[in-house]
Formats: structure tokens, C-alpha cells, sequence
């Protein structure tokens, strides 16, 4: 915190703006804290999400992610009532959506070998 120089032989109205200035610096240093506060659950999500990426050694998460989120979509979705989706055209549009991600995992794991 920085604090403002207070002369010796200072009038009331030098005190006046002395004191105005660490209410001041006091309401900006409170404003911070209260903020850090805040923003720190989201801080730890982050760090957690990067973590835990890391520590599995999980590439591509984002895309991971889309394709667990299609998965249950397909899985749990009820279809159109009337259209006549058939369980064979779901999986067969499940199979297309997950082509590139299965290309991407299938390229990955042969790299490592």
C-alpha cells in the first residue's frame, strides 16, 4: 500500500487530503481483495481442468468433450416422433460424426508406437 507523504508542519486542509488519500488507497486495496476473492473458484477450475488434462496426458480435451457430449445426445435423444429415425440411422449418423475423431485418435496412437 502506498502511503502518501505527510509533511510535519501540515495544515488542516493538508491532513484533510492526507486522510482522503488512505481512505483511498484503503478502498482500492479492499476492492482488489474482494475481487481475488471472487475470481479465485474460477481460478481453481481452471488450474483444475489444465491439471487434470496433464496428469491423464489427454490431447485434444476440447474435442473429447463435443464427442462424449454427441454420444449422449445420440444415446439419451428420443428422435423425432413421426420422422421415422430409425436406431440403424442413428448409429449410422453416430459412426459419420465420429469418423474424424476416430481418424485423430487412430493417427495419435500410432505415433507413439
Amino acid at each position: 500500500m502506498n502511503l502518501p507523504e505527510i509533511p510535519q508542519n501540515s495544515s488542516r486542509r493538508e491532513m484533510r487530503k492526507a486522510l482522503i488519500r488512505l481512505r483511498m488507497e484503503m478502498h482500492r486495496q479492499e476492492i482488489r481483495h474482494e475481487s481475488q476473492q471472487l475470481l479465485q473458484p474460477l481460478q481453481r477450475m481452471r488450474g483444475l481442468g489444465q491439471s487434470w488434462q496433464a496428469g491423464l496426458g489427454i490431447k485434444h480435451a476440447p474435442l473429447w468433450g463435443v464427442a462424449a457430449v454427441t454420444l449422449l445426445g445420440f444415446f439419451t435423444g428420443k428422435g423425432a416422433k413421426g420422422g421415422g429415425v430409425s436406431s440403424l440411422t442413428r448409429i449410422v449418423r453416430l459412426g459419420t460424426t465420429l469418423v474424424p475423431l476416430i481418424k485423430l485418435v487412430m493417427q495419435g496412437s500410432s505415433r507413439k508406437n
